[in-house]
């Protein structure tokens, strides 16, 4: 037979979300709920090198296709 878990230990729940239409959980037992902090500056990504301009690039760089 398959064991029962043990009803006295702390479980999570559902909480609702006033407002929202997700639930959540709240934190398992021994966990820290708090994301981890990504890095303190984002750097940009350095531009990459492209060939020469070619005659019609400023053209194609100012059009906008119909569906914007």
């Amino acid at each position: 037979m398959a064991e029962q878990p043990d009803s006295d230990a702390p479980r999570q729940r559902v909480v609702r979300v006033p407002g929202s239409r997700r639930a959540r959980l709240t934190p398992v037992p021994g966990t820290d709920p708090d994301p981890e902090s990504g890095p303190a500056v984002v750097e940009k990504p350095a531009r990459t090198v492209r060939g020469p301009k070619g005659p019609n690039d400023d053209q194609l760089i100012q059009d906008v296709p119909p569906h914007y």
